[in-house]
């Protein structure tokens, strides 16, 4: 275990018994517990390579990291340092468990704050049962909840992020877009805005992806991924549609009733096209998404990690794609007051449209 865990056990563990109340410490002990458990089962990439009983795929995977990580330090200019160098074995789907919750008449997400991170729009566990009881307590208090695993996330610097198994058990392009990425959260991160790192991530990842097949010389792969993404992109929409028509709905100055009818509509309609639009379209993610009984957290949700990214293109065209000028402007940006910050971002995407 390298010095700066130790320094977390011993500086951040006893400021959770001495700032928190009775009711969030139970929370903050499962977030230690369960980060020092990933340190702990961490094993360098080096020597899982140079085993002669690791698994085809598993080897496949991390030589792929590998040539990820070089990319993303000489051609992205992100922070890579010694991030992604070791690896754990999860046992287990997702690393954590995100639980999203609104008010029933409201698409805005309830705001969970924690020591030296900030805000965030939701609230994570390391173990999904843990998740699945928060998330009652939500709905007793007659929220609108959702709870998402998380293939991966990022430390913010207090660690060096291993490779986690549940980062790798997708294809190629999302195993190396997942790397770009959480290193794009080391790169630019701004507390109490959700949308804001999400966003700028997603961006960071789509960007680096389109440079990365670009430089290992396969466009059809790229142009694959393309179409995905426009797929993705065109079921965003609807629901990005569905979220404003429920926020017009909400706030109508009519009865709780007549709200819950009209919510019920929106989702009924959100299906009925979304169902018309699958018949001509092969993008699946989202099917098995539908059959839900859907509410606001899940909009929320989506929302979280994807409205400011049309901003955020329009920010990098204004540097001609230069990565580094794009990072310093998105900091800038981010050290705005909130409402500086959401109206700076709103006049990139104005001054690129005709």
């Amino acid at each position: 275990m390298y010095l700066r865990h130790y320094i977390f056990i011993l500086v951040v563990a006893p400021c959770v018994l001495v700032l928190s109340g009775c009711s969030s410490m139970g929370y903050y002990w499962q977030a230690v517990h369960g980060q020092l458990s990933i340190v702990e089962n961490e094993q360098p990439i080096q020597h899982i390579l140079a085993s002669k009983r690791t698994a085809p795929d598993l080897r496949h995977k991390l030589q792929l990291i590998e040539h990820a990580r070089k990319f993303a330090s000489q051609q992205l200019d992100l922070p890579v340092a010694d991030n992604y160098t070791s690896y754990v074995d999860l046992k287990r789907p997702f690393v954590a468990w995100n639980v999203v919750a609104t008010p029933a008449y409201s698409v805005v997400p309830k705001q969970w704050c924690y020591l030296f991170a900030g805000c965030f729009n939701y609230r994570g566990y390391f173990h999904e049962q843990d998740a699945i009881a928060f998330a009652k307590k939500m709905k007793k208090q007659g929220m609108d909840v959702a709870i998402a695993g998380a293939w991966a996330y990022s430390t913010l610097g207090w660690f060096d992020d291993p490779v986690l198994s549940s980062m790798l058990d997708h294809d190629n392009t999302d195993v190396v877009g997942i790397l770009f990425h959480e290193l794009g959260h080391q790169t630019v991160y701004v507390k109490n805005d959700s949308s804001f790192n999400e966003s700028f991530a997603n961006t960071v990842e789509q960007v680096g992806l389109q440079r990365w097949y670009q430089q290992l010389g396969t466009p059809e792969k790229y142009q694959a991924y393309l179409h995905r993404r426009q797929q993705h992109n065109a079921v965003i929409r609807m629901l990005a549609q569905t979220r404003n028509a429920l926020r017009r709905i909400y706030a109508e100055p009519v009865s709780d009733t007549e709200k819950e009818k009209l919510k019920t509509r929106a989702f009924a309609s959100l299906k009925q096209t979304y169902h018309a639009w699958r018949k001509h379209h092969s993008y699946a993610v989202y099917d098995d998404w539908m059959k839900q009984k859907l509410n606001n957290a899940q909009l929320a949700l989506i929302a979280t990690y994807s409205d400011k990214i049309p901003a955020f293109k329009a920010m990098l065209a204004s540097v001609h794609g230069k990565l580094p000028s794009f990072y310093a402007l998105a900091r800038k940006v981010g050290k705005l007051p909130p409402a500086q910050r959401n109206a700076t971002l709103q006049k990139y995407l104005l001054d690129t449209q005709p």
